[in-house]
């Protein structure tokens, strides 16, 4: 089977449990998954569930997709997403983002839990993406199957007017909200201090495993994008500790109260 009649399988699937076509998709990065219980009339579709669909493994990714209603908004949740590290192809990992387009989203936010690159960044702030670095060492768009334009222009992939948006919300809600820079490595092991020091070099603000090959594959198919991340730990060598991942969950259980306020009034007023 082409992987447009999968997409397409897909969409019907979700269209029969919910027939509102959405105008936003989300995707909930670690510790994000909370997100989905706000929604409003929602409906719970799990992965297993769909045609075609990976399967979450990661802790703390609930594998649920979502829809449902933000104010006014309808909106279609990724509680949950997939990772180059689990094993998935790069065409796995954004397979769900094309499905939400065939859906009719025309704006993708993306979330994700990030180590802290930038030293004046402290462990529970968010941080909106202005800019990527890809260092997974591959492409989604790398195939045969093109899904449209080939060589796509990523100068202004994360949208400004969506980032503007993002910062007067955030006076609101007591958030400190910078703007960075994402470098997305491939995992699942941290990165060593001498990455890191290299990462700042490149211009990095922030690292993790995730988000740039779906904020690729949006950007091919001409969704609007902003991408938010939660600095849930200091990089490898910024401060004298190991890294682990239950740091990321418990960072993100302590600010899920400001994120909940501050993203539920960006969609329905602003977004």
């Amino acid at each position: 089977m082409d992987t447009e009649k999968k997409i397409q399988d897909a969409a019907s699937y979700v269209r029969e449990k919910y027939a509102t076509p959405p105008q936003i998709g989300i995707i909930l990065g670690s510790g994000f998954s909370f997100f989905q219980e706000h929604l409003q009339n929602s409906t719970a579709i799990a992965y297993k569930e769909i045609p075609n669909f990976p399967v979450s493994t990661v802790e703390g990714h609930a594998g649920n997709l979502v829809l449902g209603k933000c104010g006014e908004k309808h909106l279609c949740v990724m509680a949950g997403r997939f990772h180059y590290y689990e094993g998935y192809s790069m065409q796995d990992i954004t397979f769900p983002v094309r499905v939400m387009a065939s859906l009719g989203i025309k704006t993708l936010v993306v979330t994700n839990a990030a180590g802290g690159v930038n030293k004046a960044y402290d462990v529970g702030n968010f941080v909106l993406l202005k800019d990527h670095i890809n260092l997974l060492g591959s492409s989604p768009l790398r195939g045969k199957e093109t899904f449209g334009q080939r060589f796509v222009d990523m100068t202004r992939c994360y949208s400004g007017d969506l980032r503007e948006a993002a910062l007067e919300t955030a006076k609101n809600h007591d958030i400190i909200l910078h703007e960075g820079v994402y470098a997305a490595t491939h995992g699942p092991n941290f990165e060593t201090p001498a990455e890191i020091k290299m990462m700042r070099v490149l211009g990095a603000d922030l690292v993790g495993m995730s988000t740039v090959p779906e904020v690729i594959v949006a950007r091919q198919l001409q969704l609007k994008i902003l991408g938010i991340s939660c600095v849930t730990n200091m990089a490898a060598g910024v401060l004298d500790q190991e890294l682990s991942h239950h740091e990321v969950m418990d960072t993100m259980d302590k600010n899920r109260q400001k994120f909940v306020g501050f993203i539920d009034e960006l969609i329905s007023q602003k977004l």
